[in-house]
């Protein structure tokens, strides 16, 4: 059964393309809205960004970012170099490298518009009220869970339509979630040694002092 988006190039990076502009448009505009307001409701630890390489321009509310328009060009160029050694001959693994690209920013974009609803009803009314923080490794855990979560589902439906385009995105899910999870245990022995020392520190000034006699 002949599919535009696998039989030829353009269809399947047009989509991505615009799925990638799309993503750091939404992430641009709830970082605006986390810093308009939203963080004294909510305050995430570190950037709002979890990808370390965005962080600057998305802290700086950057519109235009080279480092996005260099991973965008890098992305498409790695897709069109996939069509172009295997896009006929073995198209399956064409639709794995889409579906890895695609459906994980489809997920990253559920993640984005619950955040775009949430911080319009903070910043607009007071239906949340008041005041969480997040350490940075909670949100890393989170996302780690949430990308495993996506990447179970893709596979389960994978069991059922034998489709390498879910495939691929139960793929991309898995590494985005081990990665995370490997930021996480990283920042982990520090969070913990800082919180040792900060209970040291409250020991030692609450500890009543010794007297003689």
């Amino acid at each position: 059964m002949s599919n535009v988006f696998f039989d030829t190039f353009w269809p399947g990076a047009i989509v991505w393309s615009v799925l990638y502009v799309s993503d750091y448009v939404l992430t641009l505009s709830c970082a605006r809205l986390y810093q308009a307001g939203v963080k004294e409701k909510i305050v995430f630890e570190g950037s709002y960004e979890l990808t370390p390489f965005f962080q600057k321009d998305i802290n700086s509310l950057r519109r235009i970012s080279p480092r996005f328009l260099v991973m965008l060009a890098l992305s498409v160029s790695w897709l069109a170099l996939v069509w172009w050694l295997v896009g006929e001959s073995l198209n399956e693994l064409y639709q794995l490298a889409l579906g890895y690209l695609i459906l994980l920013q489809l997920m990253v974009h559920t993640r984005h518009l619950r955040n775009l609803f949430l911080f319009r009803a903070m910043s607009r009314t007071n239906e949340v009220r008041g005041r969480i923080e997040y350490s940075r490794t909670l949100l890393l855990r989170t996302s780690s869970l949430e990308c495993l979560i996506f990447s179970g589902l893709y596979l389960v439906l994978f069991g059922f339509v034998q489709n390498y385009f879910l495939l691929g995105g139960t793929i991309g899910c898995f590494l985005v979630a081990t990665k995370h999870s490997r930021l996480a245990s990283k920042l982990h022995p520090i969070i913990r040694s800082d919180q040792r020392t900060e209970l040291a520190d409250s020991e030692s000034s609450t500890k009543i002092p010794e007297t003689s006699g």
